[in-house]
C-alpha cells in the first residue's frame, strides 16, 4: 500500500470524504488522491517520493510555479513581522494599487479571503445598487459555493454530478436564473420575462470551470450592451482569468469593461485571498463608506498580501505572457497530434496559457456540449498520465495551466506521455 493511500485512509476518519475540497478526492477518475509533499518550479513530489510535471498549479494560482524564491522570501519576511493584526497595513494599499493599475475597469478594490467571498459580495453590492433581487448566471459557470451560485454550477459540483446542492433554499434559488453560455438570446429572454427585476449578469468571461469554453465573437460585447440598456450590472468573475490571460485579465484581452470584477488565485501567489472591485461609485457603497455590509477578520492578511504583491510585480517586470502562451500552444498542439495519430476524438479549447482537452468530437461551446465528453475515457487517460509522471486535474471539467516555470522540455514530455497514453487507450490494453 502506498503512503498516499495510508494518508487518505487516515484522512477519511476525520475529514468528510478525506479531503477539504471535493474534486481532490479523485472520485471521477478512480483511485485515491496523491498526497503532495512538496513542489518546486513546475514539479511536485508526492508522499511516496514520485515526481510529476504539474499542470494544475494549485488550480491556477501558481502562475510562477511552486516555491518561487522571491515569493518565499516575501512570505517569510511578512510572517516574521506578524501573521495578522486585524488592523490596516500599508501592504494592503500597495496590493490594491497594483490591482487598480493592472485591471482596466477597477477603480477601487476590497480584499477578502476567497473567490467565493468575492463573488458573494459583488452580487450583494449589485443587488443593493440596482435595488433588484434576481441574478443571471450561466450553466456550467462556477462562482464559488455561496448558495446563490450552486444552480447548474461547474467545477466540483459538475464533476460530482451535483449541479445544484441540498441545503440551498428554494426561495433563494428562485432568484438565480440560468442562461446558456454563448447564447445572448437566452439572456434577453430572461430580461424580457422579468423587466426591472434583474440586478446583474455574472459570468466567467472564459468559462474555466467546465473545462475551458471560449466566448464566441460578439458574446461579451452583446452582454455589455444588454446589461447597460436594461439597468443591470455586468460582473466578470476573473478568479481564474485575472492576471492569466493578460496583466489585466480577460477584460484587457477582450477589451470589455464590466461594472464589477471578482479576483482571486494569482493575487495571493498561492495563499488564500480574494478581491472584488469596480467603479468607484459602486465600491463606495460598501461599509464603512456606504450602507452595504461586508467584513472579514483576515481580509488583507499580511502574509497573503506579501505573496500577492511579489507575484504581481514579477508578472509586470518579467512579462512572461507571450512565452507561456507559446508553450501552451506547443502543448495542446502536441495533444491534438497524439489524438489524431491514435484515432481518439479530442476537442481542444485553449486561450493564452490555459486550455482543456475534452474527450468528445467537439466543438465544445457550452455546458451541454461539455457534458457530451467521455468521462470514463478521461479517467483512464488521467490514470495513465499519472503513471507517466504528469499531474492533471482529476476531472474532465477543469483547466490545464501552463506557467512561467514550465519549459519546452516539460511540455514536450507531457505531449509524449499523452501520445503513449492515447496509444494504450486505443489498443484497449
Amino acid at each position: 500500500m502506498s503512503r498516499s493511500a495510508d494518508l487518505f485512509a487516515e484522512a477519511l476518519k476525520c475529514i468528510p470524504g478525506g479531503v477539504n475540497s471535493p474534486v481532490r478526492a479523485f472520485g471521477s477518475v478512480g483511485g485515491g488522491p496523491r498526497f503532495i509533499d512538496s513542489g518546486k518550479g513546475a514539479r511536485i513530489i508526492d508522499a511516496d517520493g514520485k515526481e510529476y510535471i504539474d499542470c494544475v498549479a494549485s488550480w491556477g494560482p501558481l502562475i510562477l510555479g511552486h516555491s518561487r524564491p522571491e515569493v518565499v522570501a516575501a512570505v517569510k519576511a511578512a510572517a516574521e513581522r506578524g501573521a495578522s493584526f486585524g488592523a490596516p497595513t500599508s501592504a494592503e494599499t500597495r496590493l490594491a494599487k497594483l490591482i487598480v493599475d493592472m485591471v482596466p475597469s477597477v477603480e477601487k478594490v476590497r480584499l477578502v479571503n476567497s473567490g467565493t467571498e468575492a463573488t458573494m459580495s459583488a452580487v450583494r453590492l449589485a443587488r443593493a445598487a440596482t435595488r433588484r433581487d434576481k441574478i443571471i448566471k450561466f450553466e456550467g459557470c462556477y462562482h464559488g459555493h455561496a448558495d446563490s451560485f450552486l444552480i447548474k454550477a461547474g467545477s466540483g459540483a459538475l464533476t460530482l454530478g451535483q449541479p445544484s446542492s441540498p441545503g440551498v433554499p428554494a426561495s433563494l434559488a428562485a432568484d438565480t436564473l440560468n442562461a446558456d453560455y454563448n447564447n445572448v438570446d437566452s439572456v434577453k429572454k430572461l430580461f424580457d420575462a422579468l423587466p426591472g427585476q434583474i440586478a446583474c449578469v455574472i459570468l466567467e468571461p472564459v468559462a474555466a470551470n467546465v473545462g475551458v469554453i471560449l466566448p464566441e465573437l460578439g458574446f461579451l460585447e452583446d452582454l455589455r450592451q444588454l446589461t447597460a440598456e436594461r439597468g443591470a450590472l455586468l460582473i466578470f468573475d476573473e478568479v481564474i482569468t485575472g492576471f492569466r490571460l493578460a496583466p489585466g485579465g480577460a477584460q484587457e484581452h477582450f477589451n470589455i469593461s464590466p461594472d464589477l470584477t471578482t479576483l482571486g488565485k494569482i493575487i495571493g501567489g498561492g495563499l488564500p485571498v480574494g478581491a472584488y472591485g469596480g467603479r468607484a461609485d459602486l465600491m463606495d457603497m460598501m461599509a464603512p463608506s456606504g450602507p452595504v455590509y461586508q467584513a472579514g477578520t483576515l481580509s488583507g492578511n499580511p502574509i497573503a498580501v506579501a505573496a500577492g504583491i511579489t507575484t504581481l510585480e514579477i508578472l509586470i517586470n518579467d512579462s512572461p505572457y507571450q512565452r507561456m502562451a507559446a508553450l501552451a500552444d506547443r502543448l495542446f498542439d502536441g495533444l491534438e497530434k497524439g489524438a489524431r495519430d491514435n484515432g481518439v476524438d479530442i476537442a481542444v479549447n485553449k486561450i493564452a496559457s490555459m486550455g482543456c482537452a475534452f474527450f468528445a468530437p467537439g466543438p465544445v461551446r457550452n455546458y451541454a456540449e461539455a457534458l457530451k465528453s467521455d468521462t470514463k475515457l478521461f479517467a483512464r487517460f488521467h490514470s495513465l498520465m499519472l503513471e507517466r509522471g504528469v499531474y492533471l486535474a482529476p476531472s474532465q471539467f477543469e483547466a490545464c495551466f501552463v506557467g512561467a516555470a514550465h519549459t519546452e522540455a516539460d511540455v514536450d514530455a507531457i505531449s509524449a506521455a499523452a501520445a503513449e497514453s492515447l496509444k494504450v487507450i486505443k489498443s484497449g490494453s
